[in-house]
């Protein structure tokens, strides 16, 4: 029977709050909670994991913030962020931290009669907009960026994240590096205070992505695959080098073409407004967050086991949901150089 995208991540999202609550879970089934942005990869490797191995995930979709939040607290095996923890924290905090996936955010909108990537938007302008600076869809601004189309006199609704969140963070991440504005005024971080007079919050990207469905001129900012799967309008964005691209998993690919992940404590690196022709400029990884002395270190052993299965056999799962998996040589860095830090 074929559900909705959105149908099925709060299935999935229920089905995990009963088993947390009613503590049922099976003892070797692993437990994570934290990025909204990964969870419909992380969902369907563990899918097929649980298939091939009796394992299973429960993985709370609960933002970035919640995520750092229940590792700190110990009551799940691994965090997951998009905003990475700095080198500082984890040392800290006496963890590691790795990339598991890599993807894109994108901005999306409901105007009728405009399909996906008809919309041309930059960095300032779309800056501009989230700020309420530009507070209408027939602005010149943004006309100018679209000859030949005509947009209706239509108020602009901002929607944004309402809880912590790492896909805000690099939104928002995105927008300081192209907006000196923006910067000075707003900042980048997994929350902050929306400017916009126009705007609501939702939970998650479930939540960002079903206010803007349902909201008139609404703009918002989801990750890639709540829009594709939901067939939610985003634009089409100019990146660095002037070209005007698509999100897809080739985009998001040019963007982590030549990353240096160990560069930065924690592998922590910023992949927004990379250069390439082909490169999205708004790209990003999911990272996890594990303790090098685990609480539980049968359960940590079975989030390794998970991962490395994911590396191995994910890949396909992953750019079928327009993510892109880790190059290999990087995987195995990430097992000799980070994995090798967690007690065993």
């Amino acid at each position: 029977m074929k559900r909705t995208f959105l149908k099925t991540v709060a299935a999935a999202a229920l089905s995990v709050a009963t088993i947390g609550f009613s503590n049922v879970a099976l003892a070797a089934d692993i437990t994570g909670a934290g990025a909204t942005f990964p969870f419909p990869i992380y969902a369907k490797w563990a899918e097929a994991y649980k298939a091939q191995t009796g394992i299973g995930l429960n993985y709370q979709s609960i933002g970035s913030s919640g995520g750092i939040r229940q590792i700190r607290a110990r009551t799940v095996a691994f965090g997951a962020t998009d905003a990475p923890v700095s080198g500082e924290e984890l040392e800290r905090d006496g963890m590691v931290q790795f990339p598991a996936i890599i993807g894109g955010t994108v901005p999306v909108f409901n105007l009728p009669g405009f399909q996906q990537g008809e919309v041309r938007i930059t960095g300032p302008v779309l800056a501009e907009m989230f700020m309420g600076k530009i507070t209408n869809w027939n602005d010149p601004k943004i006309a100018a960026l679209n000859p030949g189309k005509t947009f209706p006199n239509q108020a602009i609704t901002v929607v944004h994240r309402a809880d912590g969140s790492g896909t805000t963070f690099n939104f928002t991440d995105y927008l300081s590096v192209i907006s000196k504005e923006w910067a000075d005024t707003v900042g980048k971080g997994a929350s902050v205070k929306w400017p916009a007079p126009t705007s609501i919050g939702g939970r998650g990207n479930e939540g960002v992505a079903a206010n803007v469905q349902r909201t008139r001129g609404a703009i918002g900012y989801v990750e890639y695959a709540y829009a594709k799967k939901n067939n939610i309008p985003y634009m089409a964005m100019q990146n660095a080098s002037g070209k005007f691209v698509r999100p897809d998993e080739t985009t998001f690919a040019a963007a982590a073409a030549g990353v240096d992940w160990f560069s930065v404590p924690g592998m922590g690196v910023s992949m927004v407004n990379a250069k390439g022709d082909n490169s999205w400029p708004i790209s990003t990884a999911s990272f996890i967050l594990m303790y090098k002395e685990p609480t539980n270190v049968a359960e940590s052993n079975e989030v390794l086991k998970f991962f490395d299965w994911a590396f191995k056999n994910g890949q396909k799962m992953a750019l079928e949901l327009d993510y892109v998996p880790l190059p290999d040589s990087v995987t195995n860095d990430i097992r000799t150089k980070v994995w090798s830090q967690i007690k065993r």
